[in-house]
């Protein structure tokens, strides 16, 4: 996408909605959710968080191609784990089934990456009760995909759990917990097989999921997406990994990393930097190419001035 584009959109993202009229609103780390008896409303803002903070800079069209991914994604994904979405009447809007949210996330990990990585680095070599063979080093493979949990924290940073301490504390029972990791892992499998045929490695995820009142467990909030995931060029992995040279990733791992060249790590008493112009629409290129490249489609942004009033229109409609 041209440049003057992005930068065009700086002053013309969207960092919250208040549509209270259209139903009880509650604001997530990216989504704005408003709540109708059976159904939710989920609008997908420009907000970028890392380290479990929001920043307070914007990212030019991030809400469109995070909910156009993950709505890709739910469509691909839905003969393997049922999913809670209705409709997609907007860039930016999700109509969806409501559910309650599990409080666990269900983090996957095909390789020893990110959050895995700096654990294993550290000395680790176990990792949410999963044990790691000693010998590995940055990005490796893992023998077989494994689960790492997190609690869900309302505020603050999630915290790594096992399934022993899950079941332990009854967040889960275990025949709940073993049923949500199979629908993961079976996710996980279809995620690695769609990227695989994009020329991308599907590195590691998260999945969310919630119970319907019917008692059914459906996958919510996205799949997939680079809020959610990270990915490796598969055509460079092996010689920079034998190379010990940084992957050639789509993900928002980059974000972490400016920020951690920037003396942030979300730990207490750190200052959190604001994001340049020119980083921010960085983000935002690195975003719609990932967007293209894993649909293999073109990304078609909505240059609306106000992407708010339009979105208003759109809900006004739905709510009607």
């Amino acid at each position: 996408m041209d440049a003057s584009i992005l930068h065009q959109q700086l002053s013309r993202t969207l960092r919250e909605t208040h549509f209270t009229d259209l139903g009880t609103r509650y604001q997530g780390k990216v989504r704005d959710t408003y709540a109708q008896r059976d159904r939710l409303l989920l609008v997908t803002t420009d907000r970028i968080s890392a380290f479990d903070h929001v920043l307070r800079q914007t990212i030019p069209f991030k809400g469109q191609v995070l909910n156009q991914l993950a709505a890709y994604f739910f469509e691909q994904t839905e003969d393997v784990v049922p999913n809670h979405v209705l409709a997609v009447p907007d860039p930016n809007v999700t109509v969806a089934r409501h559910c309650e949210p599990v409080p666990v996330e269900f983090v996957v990990r095909g390789y020893l990456a990110g959050h895995a990585w700096r654990v294993y680095q550290a000395g680790g070599r176990v990792l949410c009760g999963q044990p790691l063979p000693d010998g590995l080093r940055q990005n490796s493979h893992l023998p077989a995909p494994i689960l790492t949990p997190a609690t869900k924290a309302v505020e603050g940073h999630d915290e790594d759990i096992s399934r022993e301490e899950i079941i332990a504390r009854s967040i889960l029972d275990e025949k709940t917990f073993d049923r949500l990791e199979a629908m993961a892992l079976k996710l996980f499998a279809r995620g690695t097989e769609m990227a695989a045929r994009r020329g991308l490695i599907l590195v590691d995820t998260k999945y969310e999921f919630g119970r319907t009142s019917d008692g059914d467990f459906l996958a919510i909030d996205e799949v997939h997406t680079p809020d959610s995931s990270r990915y490796f060029y598969a055509d460079t992995y092996d010689d920079l990994l034998e190379a010990d040279q940084p992957q050639r990733q789509l993900s928002k791992e980059f974000v972490r990393e400016w920020l951690m060249d920037h003396g942030f790590m979300g730990r207490p008493g750190q200052t959190l930097p604001d994001l340049t112009d020119d980083f921010r629409v960085e983000v935002a290129r690195r975003y719609i190419e990932l967007y293209e490249q894993v649909t293999g489609a073109a990304f078609e942004p909505d240059t609306h001035p106000d992407p708010e009033q339009r979105i208003r229109a759109v809900l006004e409609k739905e709510h009607a």
